[in-house]
C-alpha cells in the first residue's frame, strides 16, 4: 500500500474527507505536533478537531508499522522459495498485525536452541547416557562416547 492509499483507509475510518487527511499527515510528518495543527492549522486541515487528529496519529503509526511488517514478511516467504499469488494476495489485503502475523506463522524460520546446537554437534549420546546412567560416566571417558563431528 501506498501513501495514499493508507490516506484512504483512515479517511473512511474517521468519516474525513481524503484531502483533510492528506493534510494532516503531510503536517504531522514535518514534525507538528497534534495540538499545534488542531490550533494553528484548522484551516489546512479542513477543520479536524484534536480528537481526530489523535486518532489519525495513532492509526497512521499502526498502518505503517503494518506496512513494514507486510514488506519484511513477503520478502522472508519469497526469500524460502514459497509464496503463493494466493497468499501474497491474503497478506497483502489483511489490516491487522495479528491477523498477518497468523498468515506468516507456518513460513516462520524456526530458532535453534542450544539443545539442537549440541544434538547438531554429536552431544546427544553423552547427554543420554549422563541422564540414563550417571554412575556409568565415572567409569568411561567421555570423548569415547561421542560421535565423531561431521565437517
Amino acid at each position: 500500500m501506498m501513501n495514499d492509499s493508507l490516506c484512504r483507509i483512515i479517511a473512511g475510518e474517521l468519516q474525513a474527507r481524503a484531502e483533510q487527511v492528506e493534510a494532516a499527515v503531510r503536517l504531522l510528518d514535518e514534525g507538528n505536533t497534534v495540538p499545534f495543527i488542531a490550533r494553528y492549522r484548522k484551516e489546512v486541515t479542513g477543520g479536524l478537531d484534536d480528537t481526530q487528529l489523535r486518532n489519525l496519529e495513532t492509526r497512521l503509526g499502526y498502518l505503517r508499522e503494518l506496512e513494514d511488517r507486510r514488506q519484511a514478511i513477503l520478502k522472508s516467504i519469497a526469500e524460502q522459495g514459497k509464496l503463493t499469488d494466493a497468499l501474497e494476495k491474503a497478506i497483502n489485503t489483511t489490516l491487522s498485525k495479528t491477523e498477518l502475523e497468523d498468515l506468516y506463522l507456518p513460513y516462520k524460520p524456526k530458532r535453534r536452541t542450544r539443545g539442537q546446537i549440541a544434538i547438531e554437534a554429536g552431544l546427544e549420546p553423552l547427554a543420554d547416557l549422563l541422564w540414563n546412567e550417571p554412575a556409568t560416566i565415572r567409569k568411561r571417558r567421555p570423548q569415547n562416547i561421542l560421535m565423531p563431528i561431521r565437517a
